[in-house]
């Protein structure tokens, strides 16, 4: 069945705003709809959206990927739809290989109806102690290529994105990821801004969570926050729940960065659209109020919704920006051909929100999965 959505309000990464119909058919933005059987949606007071990317998010709704069961990813991909994510990467953490490992296994496996698993996010175990945050130091290991290509093929090449802290690499560690096409990105990392620049060189094209867990910035020694803020080349994550980092902070990333190199991330654990309280991490209980902290008062991951973030950082940039930061720049990084734009011949993945960026719609390949009205 077709979809016809009346009088929308379309934004893209690289066009101003315009009013319009869409016309969605077999999976895809059309022309016109050739199908009279048509379900038509009013778009009046709404925003139309390429749907939202998160490559970096742990659990929601009770579920965590390190819980290595189909039930926890079906839990986070039917969370995520809710929030407009369309796509994701399910992100482990760094635990004992054996549990790494049935995670990796687990996930290799996942099909869902609901936001689309589009691969896994490796954070850890190849991080540095100084700057673990909530990545358990007992079971973090050196970069070992061995390891990783067993645990690539343990999850059927899933292994899309990696987390490590590149100061630790003695070898041709990142040349070998990169030579997999796996994205290689520098976190929980103690790297001077001569570290990550020559990391970069090497391979390295994102930081994880930009400003935490990372060398901070010094005049004298500007550190992994300043390379990764002054290097073109490299993207940085950011978690925009004004938490992990000050609105100013946010805003100074995106003045310096530009929003060509930055994508929103959340980040997200278990917790997430679940009640105030203790939850499970990696072993480790996690206090749970505006935010999600261990006992010692640690920031573990976020309960930050992706509409949240949007909504969060809609002030500091154009709808251009938004989108770019939201969608585009992660489908761009993944090499997901045919995503992030509302044209006709591309995928159908959309997100429809009224002007509070609360979501009304979420759209994946052409299928309503999520109505607020339902």
């Amino acid at each position: 069945m077709a979809i016809i959505i009346q009088n929308i309000e379309i934004w893209n990464a690289h066009e101003e705003p315009k009013k319009s119909t869409l016309f969605i058919e077999d999976q895809f933005f059309v022309e016109e709809a050739q199908n009279s059987d048509s379900e038509i949606i009013q778009g009046d007071s709404l925003i139309a959206m390429p749907g939202f990317v998160d490559l970096h998010i742990h659990g929601a709704m009770g579920g965590d990927v390190m819980d290595a069961t189909q039930e926890a990813l079906k839990a986070i991909a039917e969370a995520l739809v809710t929030e407009g994510t369309t796509a994701f990467l399910a992100t482990t953490m760094t635990q004992s290989e054996h549990k790494i490992e049935k995670a990796l296994q687990n996930a290799a496996n996942f099909r869902s109806n609901y936001s689309q698993m589009i691969g896994i996010h490796l954070e850890g175990p190849f991080v540095n102690r100084l700057r673990a945050g909530a990545q358990p130091e007992q079971y973090i290991q050196q970069p070992n290529i061995q390891l990783f290509k067993k645990w690539h093929e343990v999850s059927k090449r899933k292994i899309k994105y990696i987390t490590i802290a590149p100061e630790l690499v003695t070898d041709n560690f990142i040349e070998e990821l990169r030579s997999l096409d796996v994205i290689v990105s520098a976190g929980h990392t103690d790297a001077t801004s001569e570290e990550l620049r020559t990391a970069q060189q090497k391979g390295v094209q994102s930081v994880t969570h930009l400003y935490n867990q990372m060398k901070p910035f010094h005049h004298r020694e500007i550190g992994a926050i300043g390379e990764a803020l002054l290097n073109d080349e490299l993207y940085c994550e950011i978690i925009a729940d004004f938490v992990h980092s000050s609105k100013e902070a946010v805003q100074f990333a995106l003045k310096t960065k530009g929003a060509d190199r930055v994508f929103l991330i959340t980040d997200a654990m278990r917790a997430k659209g679940l009640e105030k309280g203790i939850y499970d991490l990696g072993g480790q209980q996690v206090n749970v109020d505006h935010d999600a902290r261990l006992g010692d008062g640690t920031l573990a991951g976020s309960i930050l919704k992706m509409n949240v973030a949007v909504k969060n950082v809609s002030s500091l940039c154009s709808p251009q920006e938004l989108v770019k930061i939201s969608s585009y720049n992660a489908n761009r990084l993944l090499k997901r051909e045919g995503y992030g734009v509302i044209a006709p011949r591309y995928f159908a993945d959309l997100v429809l929100l009224d002007k509070n960026f609360n979501v009304k719609y979420t759209i994946i390949n052409g299928e309503i999965v999520y109505s607020a009205n339902d």
